[in-house]
C-alpha cells in the first residue's frame, strides 16, 4: 500500500500551488467578505484548464480522475479559501452530475459557457419539508403535449443569485423510483426567484418557485428512476464539500502554528506553552487521518463516481477535523483569530455550515451505519394501515 503520491500527482499539486500563489494569494481577504461571486477568478481557472477537470476530453476537460480535482481544491484553499468555491462551482455539484448524465444537446447548449467560467450552474433540492428526507419532495412534471409542467418550490440553493440554469429535483410518479431531474434556465416563464436570505458564513440564497413551467423534452435530465443516479452524482459535491471543509481547517492550522512561534507572551512564545502543544497535536492528527479518508474515496473512484459509503465516512471524519482545527487555531489566535482582519474567522463559518450542507452528519452517520450492517434502515414511523 502506497501512501505517496505519484510524481505526476506531486507536479500537478506544484503546478496548482504555484498558481494560487501567483493569482489568488493577493487579495484573499477582500474575496472572502465580498457577496459577489469572483467571475474573474474563475474565468482565469478555465484559462489554465482547472474547471472540468474531471470532465473526458471529448466533452472539452482536462480527462482526469477525482483524486486529481480533490488535490487541485486543497491548493487552491490554502492560498485563498473564497476561491475553493469558485473551483467548486466547476467541477462538483451541479456541475458533475449534468457532466454525467446530460445528452448531447444538453452538453452543446450548456457546457461551452460553463468550462469557460462564464456562468454556473446550481442544484435545486431541498425543499420547506424534504431536507434530509429528500425521497418526500413534492415539486412535480406533469405531461403536457410533448413536454411537461413544472410547479413546486427550493429553498437553501446555492449560488441561486449568479446561476443560469438549475438542475431540479422533482417528481414523475409517486416513490422514490418517481423521481427525476429537469434543466430550468432563468427567465422561463412561470420561474421566479424569492428575496435573497443569508447564512451564517456570509452566502446569500433564494427561494425558487416553479408556477406551471414548461419543460421541453430536450431539457429533462433524467426521467423516473434517474433518482439513485442523481444521488451518486451527487457523492461527487459531497467530496467537494468534504475537501473544502479540510482544506479550510489546515488553512487555519497553518496560520496558527505561524502565529504560536512568533507570538510571545510571559516572555516566551506560545509553541512553548504545553496546553497549546496539546492543541496543535490533536489538530494534526485529526486532519491528517480526515485526508487519508478522503484520497481513500477519492483514489478508489478513479475516473468514476465514488463509492457512498466511502464519501459519508470521509465526509464526517473531514467535516469535523475542519471545523475543530479550524475553531481551535481560532482559539490560539485569540483577538487575532476573531478579527475580521484574518480569514480564520470566516473558515470557522465555512467549516460549520458544511457540517449540514451536503448531508448533514447525522445522516452520514446512518449511511454509515447502513454500510457496517448491510441493510437500509427506515427512518420513517411505520404507515397506518389502510381501512
Amino acid at each position: 500500500m502506497d501512501f505517496e503520491l505519484s510524481e505526476t500527482q506531486r507536479a500537478f499539486q506544484d503546478s496548482v500551488r504555484g498558481f494560487a500563489e501567483r493569482h489568488l494569494a493577493e487579495g484573499a481577504l477582500a474575496r472572502a467578505h465580498d457577496e459577489r461571486f469572483p467571475w474573474d477568478i474563475a474565468k482565469l481557472m478555465a484559462e489554465v484548464g482547472l474547471f472540468g477537470i474531471m470532465v473526458p476530453e471529448e466533452d472539452g476537460g482536462a480527462g482526469g480522475t477525482l483524486m486529481d480535482a480533490v488535490l487541485a481544491m486543497e491548493q487552491i484553499a490554502y492560498v485563498c479559501p473564497r476561491s475553493a468555491d469558485v473551483l467548486q462551482a466547476g467541477n462538483f455539484g451541479a456541475f458533475r452530475t449534468f457532466a454525467e448524465y446530460a445528452t448531447p444537446y444538453q452538453k452543446e447548449r450548456f457546457f461551452t459557457k460553463l468550462l469557460k467560467g462564464e456562468t454556473i450552474a446550481a442544484v435545486g433540492m431541498t425543499e420547506p419539508e424534504a431536507g434530509s428526507a429528500l425521497t418526500e419532495l413534492t415539486s412535480n412534471c406533469v405531461p403536457d403535449g410533448n413536454g411537461y409542467r413544472l410547479n413546486g418550490g427550493k429553498v437553501f440553493t446555492s449560488n441561486t443569485e449568479d446561476a443560469e440554469v438549475f438542475l431540479v429535483y422533482c417528481r414523475f410518479g409517486p416513490g422514490t423510483d418517481g423521481i427525476g431531474s429537469v434543466l430550468v434556465e432563468r427567465g422561463m416563464e412561470g420561474f421566479r426567484l424569492g428575496q435573497p436570505s443569508r447564512y451564517m458564513n456570509g452566502e446569500t440564497w433564494c427561494a425558487l418557485y416553479f408556477d406551471n413551467v414548461f419543460i421541453p423534452p430536450e431539457m429533462v435530465l433524467l426521467k423516473e428512476g434517474g433518482f439513485r443516479k442523481q444521488v451518486a452524482g451527487f457523492n461527487v459535491e459531497r467530496a467537494g464539500n468534504t475537501t473544502r471543509a479540510l482544506a479550510l481547517g489546515e488553512y487555519c492550522f497553518r496560520q496558527a502554528k505561524a502565529h504560536a512561534e512568533t507570538r510571545v507572551q510571559f516572555g516566551k512564545p506560545l509553541m512553548e506553552f504545553q496546553g497549546l502543544q496539546w492543541k496543535f497535536a490533536e489538530m494534526r492528527v485529526a486532519l491528517d487521518a480526515a485526508q487519508l479518508l478522503l484520497y481513500r474515496a477519492a483514489t478508489r473512484a478513479g475516473g468514476g463516481l465514488p463509492d457512498a459509503q466511502d464519501v459519508a465516512i470521509a465526509k464526517y471524519a473531514c467535516n469535523q477535523a475542519g471545523w475543530m482545527a479550524a475553531n481551535e487555531s481560532m482559539q490560539v489566535m485569540g483577538g487575532t483569530g476573531y478579527s475580521q482582519d484574518m480569514l480564520i474567522e470566516y473558515c470557522v463559518r465555512k467549516t460549520r455550515g458544511w457540517m449540514i450542507a451536503g448531508g448533514s452528519l447525522e445522516m452520514m452517520k446512518n449511511r454509515i451505519a447502513e454500510g457496517v450492517f448491510g441493510r437500509h434502515f427506515n427512518q420513517r414511523p411505520p404507515r397506518a394501515p389502510k381501512s
